[in-house]
């Protein structure tokens, strides 16, 4: 009994050496129009961030002429009561 899970445990393990050694097939190539279609999206997606950081940018602006300097890093009044 112990001999045949012996062998049965060793094919296991030399299936999943032969599994984790084998090669995927190659990605199909991809054609002139998903490759444009691609590239808008990524210049889109740039395009987003950059607007976003600007808003970001002019609202920290905002909040600093505002008068919020920000935070202190010496301790407040009430925490030294």
């Amino acid at each position: 009994m112990k001999r045949v899970l012996v062998v049965l445990v060793a094919g296991l393990f030399a299936g999943m050496i032969a599994a984790s050694h084998a090669k995927l097939p190659a990605a199909p190539a991809k054609s002139d129009a998903e490759k444009k279609a691609e590239a808008d999206k990524a210049a889109a997606a740039k395009a987003k961030e950059a607007d976003d950081l600007g808003k970001a940018q002019d609202r920290a602006v905002a909040n600093y002429k505002k008068g919020n300097k920000g935070a202190s890093m010496a301790p407040s009044k009430a925490a030294k009561k």
